[in-house]
C-alpha cells in the first residue's frame, strides 16, 4: 500500500487508530518524516485506540513514554529518537530488551541506525504543498498477514 492521502490531523490520528486491532507484542511501528510531518498525530490516534484517555504527550523530552494496562490495551513505548546523535546512545535506552513484552512506536527511527528493526512496519509521512499529508506504508513479511490488503 502506498500514497495515502490524509487531509487533516484528524485523518492522521484515524488512520492511527486503525492500527490498534493489528498491533501486538513484540512489533515495531516506525514512524518516519520530517518535522511537523504528523508522527505525533498518528502515534496519539493508535493510542487513543489503545484506550488511552486524554492525549498524549510528545516524549520529545523524555524519549521514551510509557503506556501500560490498564491504561492502554496492550503495553506501548512511545519513543522519540529526535535528540539522539548516534545510534550508540541505542543502548541505554533498553528498548531491544523491552521489545519483548511491549509495542515500540517509533518516532525518528533512522536515529537508531538503519538495520535496528528490520521487522518494522513503516510508515513515512510527507507534508503537501496544500497542507494534507501522504503516508507511504512499508509491510515487512511478518506483517503481511495482519496487514489489509488493497
Amino acid at each position: 500500500m502506498s500514497g495515502i492521502r490524509l487531509a487533516d490531523p484528524a485523518a492522521t490520528e484515524a488512520f492511527g487508530a486503525t492500527l490498534a486491532p493489528l498491533v501486538r507484542v513484540g512489533d515495531v511501528v516506525a514512524l518516519v518524516g520530517d518535522l511537523g510531518a504528523g508522527k505525533t498525530s498518528l502515534a496519539r490516534g493508535l493510542l487513543a485506540a489503545l484506550g488511552l484517555a486524554g492525549e498524549a504527550p510528545s516524549p520529545s523530552f523524555a524519549i521514551v513514554q510509557p503506556y501500560a494496562p490498564p491504561e492502554t490495551r496492550l503495553p506501548v513505548l512511545h519513543v522519540d529518537l529526535y535528540r539522539i546523535e548516534s545510534p550508540d546512545e541505542m543502548e541505554e535506552l533498553g528498548l531491544d530488551e523491552a521489545l519483548g513484552d511491549s509495542v515500540l512506536l517509533v518516532e525518528w527511527p533512522e536515529r537508531a541506525g538503519v538495520a535496528r528493526w528490520p521487522d518494522a512496519l513503516v510508515l513515512t509521512l510527507a507534508a503537501e504543498p496544500d497542507g494534507a499529508r501522504r503516508l507511504t506504508v512499508t509491510v515487512p513479511e511478518g506483517w503481511k498477514r495482519r496487514w489489509p490488503s488493497t
